[in-house]
Formats: structure tokens, C-alpha cells, sequence
């Protein structure tokens, strides 16, 4: 076998002593497997701090077998270091994880072993082939053999990269690399899998790819947490949402009763063509009944509590300053606009 190390970034959670040869549940493609029935996962009260920023305060939650919870948030959040705090890769400051029940304790604790980790950054040699990057980090949870050889087959046939098992890894797409950076976490067996932005700058390929990939995951009973600023993955994967804003859970619930927070919010599309005036936002947030104002270049994104209501309002204020306006439409709030309102700021703003 090639020497070598997986990158830091991806480096295993536990280390223990050889194991029995052993068919990891995720091979069982079709078929429900037998888990755990109370929460899978529960953290506790994690609090952390650098310096004086307060990178995560007091976040809690639970994930139970074959649930996808979703960790959302913009860009420092705190959603990669409460990620990171479960995953023993860094240490809280107060707080607590337990796995099936079982306080974690220390780096070293073999119940880690239950846990798999797909980190942002891609963590392979691109001088080895896939196979050879996947015996690397087999050989770390001290997998050889049959056993290996088993795990290897079907981690790639999870990740839908069995053909180009033998293929050098530099000549992959970043795709196709996200998607062995999953079948890596994957390859031991563990029953909760930490996902942090796994398809940032994927294609769309490769991105259907991952989702059905761990909607299979899901379905075997694999406790899976996503962190992701995309809210159109959230809503298609996720059974719970948790959006954490500035460290802190400002939401835990189902979708349903996420969007629920903030009833009867609707949003208006106008097409408007002479936009880019200074202060023109902030002069449409201040109207009565608007809730957020966002421009993405092309269309302006009024949200509003009461259509019937606020609708003219926004429409007089507009005509009044001397905006071309081209098209007019409506919907009803989806994740990012309740988040927007939530929080004031848009999911993909730092």
C-alpha cells in the first residue's frame, strides 16, 4: 500500500485496536438497518470563544437515526466550529457531546469511531489513484484485507465513482473530488456523518450526486448534520433547520415550523430598471409593513407581512422617486427570505 497521510483536514476521529472483519451499514443499499432509537447525536450547551470573539454560544440540539438536521448560517456563524467542537477536533470551552448516550471524553475516545467527517477543504493526494487514497485512510481505522477491500467497493459505489476507482485522483473534477472526500468519511462504517459545506463549487452533476447519496445514507438510518448558506439544499435534505446567527440557535424546528416564525410573510419581485440610487434600500426597509430589501442586480426583493396592504405602498414610493419599474410578481416566503427576516441580513453575507 502507498505511504502516506490524509491532510489534517480530514483526519480520523479515534484510533483503536484491529477489529473483526465487519460489513459497514451503508452497504446494505435497499434494505432498512437496525439502529438506535433514542437521539443518535446530542450536544449540549457548546460554548466557544477566541479571544474576544464569541465564535459559538450555548448551541444545543439533538439528531436521532435516519435524520438529517441542518446547521444554517452565513459565512462565521459558527456553523464549521460547532462542527468542529463535535467532532473532537476542537475543543469547547463549556459544554457537552454525547453519542448514543455517552458523554465524548477526550480526542482519543473510541466511541468517535462512530462518528464520520466531511470537512470543507478536500483532503486527497491527486498523485494517487481513488483507491489508493481510500486505502490510506482505511489503513488509519486499521481496516486491511477483505474487510477493506469490501468497504472500498462500497463506499464507491455510494459516492457513484466505482468506475474511476483505479484513476488517478489529479485528473478528477472538483466534483468528483467532493464526492471521494464523502466516500472517505464513509469507508469505516460510522453511524453519524458531519458534513460541513459539502458541495461549495460542485456541478450540478455531482451535486445530485451527493444528495442522493445521502438520502440513501438517510433511509438506512445514518444520522447525517449538513451545514450549508445554500437554503435550496436545506429545504429539498434537511428534516430539521437550526440557523445559528452570530454563534447563537435563533431557530430549531421542522421546516414547517421554521417558516411558521414568521407567518404570512410574502415577498414582491419587481423588475426594476434604473436602480443603484444611494440610501434606495435603506429608504424601502424604513416603509411601514417592510420587513427586508434586497437587490441581486436584476430584480429588487421586497418582503412584506401583508400583500394587499403593503404592496402599493412599495409600488407609490418607487413611481414617486422616479423608478422604471418592468414586471411585478409575488410568492410566498421560502427559507432565505425567513432567515433574511430573522436575522436582517442575507444567508450568503458574511
Amino acid at each position: 500500500m502507498p505511504g502516506g497521510r490524509p491532510s489534517a483536514g480530514q483526519r480520523p476521529i479515534a484510533r483503536t485496536s484491529p477489529r473483526k472483519t465487519r460489513r459497514p451499514a451503508f452497504l446494505n443499499a435497499g434494505t432498512r438497518v437496525h439502529v438506535y432509537s433514542g437521539d443518535m447525536l446530542e450536544v449540549k450547551g457548546l460554548h466557544k470563544r477566541f479571544g474576544d470573539l464569541v465564535a459559538v454560544e450555548e448551541v444545543s440540539f439533538v439528531a436521532r437515526p435516519g435524520e438529517m438536521v441542518g446547521l444554517l448560517g452565513p459565512n462565521g456563524a459558527g456553523k464549521t466550529t460547532t462542527v468542529s467542537m463535535i467532532a473532537g477536533l476542537l475543543a469547547p470551552d463549556r459544554g457537552e457531546v454525547r453519542i448514543e448516550g455517552g458523554v465524548v471524553r477526550g480526542e482519543t475516545d473510541p466511541v468517535k469511531l462512530r462518528l464520520g467527517l466531511v470537512p470543507q477543504e478536500v483532503a486527497l493526494h491527486d498523485e494517487l489513484s481513488a483507491r489508493q487514497n481510500l486505502a490510506l485512510f482505511g489503513a488509519i481505522y486499521n481496516m486491511r484485507g477483505a474487510e477493506l477491500a469490501h468497504a472500498m467497493d462500497a463506499a464507491f459505489d455510494v459516492a457513484g465513482l466505482s468506475d474511476r476507482a483505479k484513476d488517478r485522483v489529479g485528473t478528477f473534477s472538483g466534483g468528483m473530488k467532493r464526492r471521494l472526500n464523502l466516500a472517505a468519511a464513509m469507508l469505516h462504517g460510522p453511524r453519524i456523518l458531519l458534513l460541513d459545506e459539502p458541495t461549495v463549487g460542485v456541478d450540478p452533476q455531482s451535486r445530485n450526486q451527493i444528495f442522493s447519496s445521502l438520502e440513501e445514507l438517510k433511509r438506512q438510518g445514518k444520522t447525517l448534520v449538513y451545514t450549508t448558506h445554500y437554503m435550496e439544499e436545506a429545504e429539498r435534505l434537511c428534516d430539521r433547520i437550526i440557523i445559528i446567527d452570530h454563534g447563537k440557535v435563533i431557530a430549531n424546528d421542522t421546516l414547517a415550523a421554521v417558516r411558521r416564525l414568521v407567518p404570512s410573510v410574502n415577498v414582491i419581485e419587481i423588475g426594476v430598471e434604473n436602480p443603484g440610487r444611494e440610501g434606495w434600500l435603506s429608504g424601502l426597509r424604513a416603509l411601514e409593513g417592510v420587513s427586508a430589501a434586497e437587490w441581486d442586480g436584476s430584480t429588487l426583493r421586497v418582503t412584506v407581512r401583508d400583500l394587499l396592504e403593503s404592496s402599493p405602498r412599495v409600488l407609490v414610493w418607487l413611481r414617486e422617486r422616479g423608478y422604471a419599474c418592468s414586471h411585478l410578481t409575488s410568492q410566498r416566503a421560502d427559507l432565505e427570505t425567513v432567515f433574511l427576516t430573522l436575522t436582517g441580513r442575507s444567508v450568503r453575507n458574511a
